[in-house]
């Protein structure tokens, strides 16, 4: 299938379908003419790609752990680079909530700070 084609099945851009292959994490192969062409399996994982990536992991993390997936059980498998990528993730996502509690902190002292000066 053409790239339009699996844009319209992943419900994924055609722009982010050539960032993916860009970055790595798709590979279709090209018609003679140098069409990509992409097979029915790759609806699966750029559906994957984009939920792994909403879900806070980079496109570096992803690549890593891509060769994990299992498309027939629909599952990761157990490897060092699935349990490090989302293990690296969390680690990051608990930084960024300490720092929006943080924020969240500040913003609320200066709210009352405020309130009492009225």
């Amino acid at each position: 299938m053409k790239i339009g084609e699996l844009s319209k099945l992943s419900q994924i851009s055609v722009r982010m379908l050539r960032y993916y292959e860009e970055e790595g994490l798709l590979s279709p192969k090209r018609t003679v003419s140098g069409y990509r062409q992409f097979e029915i399996e790759d609806i699966d994982r750029v559906k994957l790609i984009h939920k792994l990536s909403s879900a806070g992991l980079t496109l570096k993390v992803i690549r890593k752990i891509l060769p994990c997936w299992q498309y027939q059980s629909n599952k990761f498998s157990p490897c060092k680079e699935f349990k490090n990528g989302l293990s690296e993730t969390l680690l990051k996502l608990d930084k960024q909530i300490e720092l929006l509690q943080q924020s969240r902190s500040h913003l609320i002292t200066l709210l009352k700070e405020n309130n009492e000066n009225k």
